[in-house]
């Protein structure tokens, strides 16, 4: 499907047909396009300018290279991640979180509450330990969170008074609620109590907020989900090579033109099967407002002829060998050489913001032509 949408894109570019024709088949192609990454519209870009939060360039880092190819399909737990910052942006350790960007088919992996944990308050008393105790509640009744049946706890730890930094609360089992019925988000309450649970007055620790404290340290909620879009139809591996198969193949070979001579295109089925570089940049087709990383990445695409007799080095199956024999001796009437196509595919990622300005991490397989043999 991405081969039949990147020359969508290139027919849009030809100077032969009408504006009107242009605008049509490019705005064919970008819909294409946004089908293949599970999209209906393209995200409007956040309205001012907008870090994303480090957490998510980190972990981007972390499962892509540069151009967004996956290192290894094995890190992620699922396709998705998703952050969210605290609506409440309220002193007091309430936070709410809204969820409505989270599809009805996205199955609920892990959800994680981070904090950044401040520096603790100077004072005599509790000072003389060296932690305290956090809890972390689903609110169940809004107005009522201390009562009895106002709050169900989902994680408690002792936390060091000595240092700052993140704390990451798992909170699953609140937001699988939320997901199923929106009108049970009441939000997160957190508490600081001395060990074993006695009152603190005023707490020596504290967590950043949403207000008064930089963007980089606001509370986050950061969901890992699974759409259920898995690609299963060629081997998959970890972090690929992506230089030009061949040997022979210039890494700076630019990409094929439409409408050229019958002399070039006969040359080109002379050539034996080998990948060439096919790249899709984001901002040539106007996404770069709202795509965060890669700018850009290199597809590849797969050309040359399978010419018999079909050597290991083209990366026959044994189907492609006997039908290459078929074809030679002329057994069989209508049966073609094998073709030249993707034997391999690798998946790239997709940092974003979504209509809501949140940033999301996405992962899209079989993304990447790897390799190319004749089947």
């Amino acid at each position: 499907m991405l081969g039949t949408v990147l020359l969508l894109l290139a027919l849009a570019k030809t100077a032969c047909p009408s504006p009107a024709s242009v605008a049509s088949r490019r705005a064919e192609a970008l819909k294409k396009l946004l089908e293949v990454f599970g999209m209906e519209d393209p995200p409007a870009p956040p309205a001012h300018f907008k870090q994303p939060p480090q957490y998510m360039v980190d972990l981007f880092n972390t499962v892509a290279n540069a151009d967004g190819v996956t290192k290894n399909p094995d890190i992620l737990e699922g396709n998705t991640v998703r952050s969210f910052l605290d609506k409440t942006h309220s002193e007091e350790m309430r936070f709410l979180f809204v969820l409505s960007s989270v599809a009805k088919n996205e199955k609920i992996l892990t959800a994680e509450l981070h904090l950044f944990r401040l520096w603790p308050r100077v004072t005599d008393g509790p000072k003389r330990h060296h932690f305290c105790q956090v809890s972390v509640y689903q609110v169940l009744e809004k107005d009522k969170p201390d009562t009895p049946g106002g709050k169900k706890l989902l994680a408690a730890r002792l936390v060091s008074l000595q240092t700052s930094g993140w704390e990451v609360f798992a909170i699953t089992p609140a937001v699988r609620d939320w997901t199923e019925d929106e009108s049970s988000n009441q939000g997160l309450l957190v508490t600081v109590q001395g060990l074993g649970g006695s009152p603190l007055d005023p707490p020596p620790l504290q967590f950043a907020s949403g207000r008064g404290h930089h963007e980089s340290k606001k509370p986050m909620l950061v969901l890992f989900t699974d759409d259920g879009r898995r690609g299963a139809s060629l081997p998959t591996a970890g972090f690929p090579d992506l230089k030009p198969q061949a040997p022979n193949l210039p890494a700076n070979m630019p990409v094929p033109k439409l409408g050229r001579s019958r002399s070039t295109r006969s040359l080109d089925r002379l050539q034996p099967c080998q990948r060439h570089p096919l790249s899709v940049d984001f901002e040539e087709i106007g996404w770069s407002g709202w795509i965060i990383s890669p700018r850009g990445y290199n597809a590849f695409h797969c050309k040359g002829s399978c010419p018999f007799p079909l050597g290991q080095n083209m990366r026959p199956t044994n189907h492609a060998t006997v039908q290459s024999i078929i074809n030679a001796l002329k057994l069989s009437e209508g049966v073609s050489s094998p073709c030249c196509v993707p034997d391999k595919l690798y998946s790239i990622n997709l940092l974003y913001f979504d209509d809501d300005e949140n940033v999301v991490l996405k992962q899209y397989d079989d993304m990447v032509a790897g390799s190319c043999g004749c089947h």
